[in-house]
């Protein structure tokens, strides 16, 4: 079983950068055969406003239900270099110091004109090395981003056609050679045991062009140019008006867009400017979400629970010690009455003392022949009535006791056979029981 077809799934929308129009295929790729869903030529792009046929590429998806897809653009095969190196015993990590090794003897143009890009070719020790004008990539990249296209991938005829190629089969072992038009001139695209890729652009005829690529894939001279479609899966649906020839480049592009982890990566668009098309890239966040509420929900649950089983278990403590705690609640009542009791004895104690001693301190201040005829006690004052030979000095005399304050007559003094009849209030000094 080819565990290669097992990943072969998606859908990818290509274009072939020609001279005045740009070819477009969207293909759907699924592990028993490839589906072309539509396809459409768009003219005059150099010279049109990118607004306008821009919109035309969007409607076009968007008829299809691929609005979302970054396309892989193919570039003119005749405006940049493909090389190859052989570079036995390099492993894939050193593969790009390699590279740059050698990068300035494999092209005329200045130190930071060029731009490049690589891909092994399959397990084989040889390289695939396409190389461009950064001033080139740079204005298609502004162009179709003026346009609102989103890209993928910018790369070259050569690695869509071999990645292609074996996405749901196997090209001719022995080796073949096929040919593409491309702005006018020939383009020649081979394999063979002696060579694993050979690309090429010429402008002579077809068959002296083709006995030279023949010689140089080390083919018999006899061998017959392999059609570019059929060297490519063959589609179980296409539109009516389909020709496989004239798509045949786009429809490649097509098929590396729809599959890229399965097509050589050998992209000349810079990664800042590179969109992503499948939305399945959004599956890791969505699962990565969903699994952070579930456990937020699983922690908010739990959380719950073991409060309801706490609150459970207190009320059950709490039933086992209520009859313990209403004896205790009992018995404190039953010692706070107790001692108020006690305190309220203390407190009638107290007072008949203190008022013993008032009364006794009012026998030492009032003089004979001085008497009283009514006395009443308080908490906080004390009023007597009587009568005195010199009944004005008493306040003073009150005051300067310790246990009065504040005397003051209630009446004013009156005089009866030869004394003075009084009534007076003073407070008690400091508080008192």
């Amino acid at each position: 079983m080819d565990f290669r077809k097992l990943l072969a799934l998606g859908t990818g929308a290509g274009i072939e950068i020609g001279a005045e129009e740009l070819k477009v295929v969207l293909a759907r790729v699924r592990p028993g055969g490839v589906a072309i869903l539509g396809h459409t030529t768009i003219g005059g792009f150099r010279e049109r406003p990118a607004a306008e046929w821009g919109a035309e590429y969007a409607a076009f998806l968007k008829k299809l239900g691929g609005g979302h897809l970054a396309a892989t653009a193919l570039l003119p095969r005749s405006e940049l270099l493909v090389r190859q190196l052989s570079l036995p015993g390099v492993s894939d990590r050193d593969l790009g110091a390699a590279i740059q090794y050698q990068a300035d003897a494999l092209h005329p143009y200045g130190e930071d004109e060029a731009r490049y890009a690589f891909a092994r070719l399959g397990r084989s020790a040889a390289v695939l090395i396409a190389i461009a004008r950064a001033a080139l990539i740079d204005r298609y990249a502004g162009l179709f981003s003026e346009a609102g296209i989103k890209l993928a991938s910018m790369t070259v005829s050569p690695a869509a056609l071999y990645s292609a190629a074996r996405l749901l089969s196997a090209p001719p072992a022995d080796g073949f050679l096929t040919t593409a038009g491309s702005n006018g001139n020939l383009e020649l695209y081979g394999e063979s045991p002696a060579r694993p890729l050979f690309s090429a652009v010429v402008d002579a005829l077809p068959e002296r062009a083709a006995g030279l690529a023949a010689a140089e894939l080390r083919l018999s001279p006899e061998a017959v140019p392999l059609p570019v479609a059929d060297l490519l899966p063959a589609p179980e649906r296409v539109p009516d008006d389909y020709e496989p020839t004239k798509y045949a480049l786009a429809y490649a592009g097509a098929l590396t867009a729809a599959c890229p982890r399965l097509a050589l990566r050998a992209n000349l668009l810079p990664e800042t400017l590179r969109a992503a098309s499948s939305r399945a890239r959004f599956i890791p966040t969505a699962a990565l979400a969903i699994t952070l509420l579930a456990l937020g929900a699983a922690v908010v649950v739990q959380g719950k629970l073991e409060e309801r089983r706490y609150l459970e278990n207190l009320q059950r403590e709490i039933a086992k010690l209520e009859p313990r705690a209403a004896k205790a609640a009992g018995a404190e009542q039953a010692t706070e009455a107790t001692r108020a009791r006690v305190q309220l004895l203390d407190d009638f104690r107290s007072r008949t003392q203190a008022d013993l001693d008032l009364l006794q301190e009012l026998t030492k201040l009032l003089p004979p022949p001085g008497w009283l005829s009514a006395l009443e006690i308080t908490r906080d004052s004390v009023s007597l009535s009587g009568e005195a030979e010199q009944a004005a000095t008493l306040l003073k005399t009150l005051d300067n006791s310790a246990l009065l304050r504040n005397s003051e007559f209630t009446m004013p003094i009156a005089r009866t056979r030869g004394a003075e009849i009084f009534r007076i209030r003073a407070q008690q000094e400091g508080a008192r029981p």
